[in-house]
């Protein structure tokens, strides 16, 4: 999910990046994180029930596999791009899979998605080592399953939405911001911002396309994807937005479900019908975190966490004043940033992403140190490495998939008032990364491909097999409160907590959540209800050079 405009690397990405900075071992996003803004959509915009489709799609040829690489396979299948009309006009998805390691125990297919939405699927396939402690999916389950990544429709290999040019993009990342008014930028400049994303979708997509982008089809195009493969059911593992295409997918096809397990679970209700109060709790979200950082830097004391001398919010505060007023250089440093400027909206950007992986603690905490002593290469770092990077990074062009696949989803958002009114709600709280929250749906306000059959039905999951919902206590993307409300609404479902910090808790948490998944994956059998892991290890703000004995 994560819902906004600038996107977090997959799960395990951060891992790499934490590495590359010297630092203890990313979550997020897949994110796909986000902010927003507040207040309901219009009542008027909720169909009280879903169209469905006409006819059944026809079933898909055999999927042919090609070998794409150690242990991997790719191919293409063919399906309807609008389910209404089966027999009509036809779509191409991308997918891969990672063969499973121990055949002759092999259970079937896994299929995942990692989230956004605009994350293709194929990513996390890639990360898969399953000789590594930090593989994407750990050995018995890679053992066991192919595991099966379909690029959603308008995502990454199948024909990715893209409505900026190069240049668009590189202008509109290099624009300055104003982290004291909503939005970044007066709001005249930000409507002329989407005047121009819209009308580059039009002139580079095909609205038909466009309207085809909803979560109900690409559960419909799982399951083309899980006939082509041969499979009678599918074991499905989705995180952040993925949590909203898991129950989706079980509230279509309940009996093609053996297992299911959601990570950092989306609010399905929000996403249905109250986009922009969803955006307001992913702010509040953000800034959760940032406070958390804060307070473990004060709690670790100034031989750990240096950084404020004891009061690192003022020292914060003052420092991001500093850098708008006279924004950094940064040269660039090979394998670490292409440099450029950074000032304080863009600062406050690589701390919000930083301070939503506990992974990244320590690099946040040397971040902002360099900073202060006029350094700003390592905030440079996380604002175009776990962000989305305006040069060279294959992370540029998620904007748009994300914002098209929200926009077809979400009710109609045309009334300004509503955006405005969001925007001085979160002004009035004077947070932090408010700025940055406010007018995140803006794209949508404008978006020019109406989704005629917009699906609305409440995501039960009915009679599909018991579903685990994995929450974390503190989720910079998905508040705790919405895997609360994700198992309630939820037929059948179990809730497994995850304490401390971090987007996502597979893999990246220790052996009681990694055990608990695995379980159900593999043998359909699931913890408690209410059972609690500590997350390992704990977040530090310790940077990696300071002697651990001090």
């Amino acid at each position: 999910m994560p819902p906004s405009t600038r996107r977090t690397r997959p799960p395990h990405a951060v891992l790499r990046i934490a590495g590359v900075l010297a630092v203890v071992s990313l979550a997020v996003t897949g994110c796909a994180d986000g902010a927003g803004a507040a207040l309901t959509a219009s009542a008027n915009d909720v169909t009280p029930t879903s169209p469905t489709p006409t006819a059944d799609a026809p079933a898909p040829d055999p999927i042919d596999w090609s070998e794409c690489g150690p242990g991997l396979d790719c191919a293409t299948v063919e399906v309807p791009l609008e389910y209404t009309n089966p027999e009509g006009e036809q779509i191409s998805l991308a997918v891969m899979r990672h063969r499973a390691t121990d055949p002759e125990q092999r259970i079937g297919s896994l299929f995942i998605n990692a989230g956004g939405p605009g994350v293709p699927a194929s990513d996390l396939i890639k990360y898969i080592d399953p000789g590594s402690e930090t593989s994407t999916f750990s050995p018995d389950v890679v053992a066991r399953f192919d595991v099966v990544g379909m690029d959603p429709r308008g995502v990454g290999e199948s024909d990715a939405v893209r409505c900026l040019t190069d240049e668009q993009r590189a202008e509109q990342a290099a624009e300055n911001r104003d982290p004291s008014i909503p939005g970044g930028k007066p709001l005249g400049r930000l409507l002329q911002d989407a005047r121009t994303f819209t009308q580059g979708c039009v002139t580079h997509q095909d609205r038909a396309f466009l309207a085809s982008l909803s979560t109900d089809n690409v559960a419909r195009d799982l399951d083309q994807v899980r006939a082509a493969i041969g499979e009678e059911q599918i074991t499905f593992y989705g995180a952040s937005y993925g949590t909203v295409v898991g129950p989706m997918y079980a509230t279509l096809f309940p009996e093609r479900v053996r297992q299911m397990v959601i990570d950092a679970p989306v609010d399905t209700d929000l996403w249905q019908n109250d986009p922009l109060q969803l955006l307001d709790e992913v702010a509040r979200s953000n800034e959760e975190t940032l406070d958390l950082w804060f307070e473990t830097c004060r709690a670790e004391g100034v031989e750990a966490c240096p950084f404020g001398d004891g009061d690192p919010e003022a020292a914060f505060d003052t420092l991001i004043a500093d850098l708008e007023a006279e924004p950094l250089q940064v040269p660039p440093a090979e394998g670490l940033t292409p440099g450029g400027v950074l000032d304080g909206a863009m600062a406050l950007e690589a701390v919000r992403a930083a301070a939503g992986a506990r992974a990244l603690w320590p690099s946040l905490t040397t971040g902002l140190l360099d900073a202060q002593q006029g350094d700003g290469t390592f905030l440079h770092f996380l604002l175009t490495h776990v962000t989305v990077a305006p040069f060279g990074g294959p992370f540029a062009t998620l904007q748009e998939p994300h914002t098209a696949v929200r926009c077809v989803d979400w009710p109609a958002l045309r009334n300004l008032g509503e955006h405005h009114a969001a925007a001085r709600e979160i002004t009035a709280r004077g947070e932090r990364l408010g700025s940055r929250a406010a007018y995140s749906a803006l794209n949508c306000a404008r978006w020019p491909a109406e989704n005629k059959d917009r699906f609305t039905d409440e995501l039960t999951g009915a009679g599909a097999p018991p579903i685990l919902v994995v929450g974390g206590r503190v989720d910079n993307v998905s508040p705790y409160h919405w895997a609360e409300a994700m198992t309630e609404r939820l037929e059948d479902a179990v809730l497994l907590t995850r304490t401390g910090v971090g987007h996502t808790s597979y893999r990246m948490s220790g052996p009681c959540i990694d055990e608990a998944v695995d379980a159900a994956l593999i043998d359909g059998v699931l913890p408690a209800d209410g059972t609690v892991c500590d997350a390992v290890p704990a977040g530090t703000t310790r940077p990696p050079a300071a002697p651990a004995g001090k």
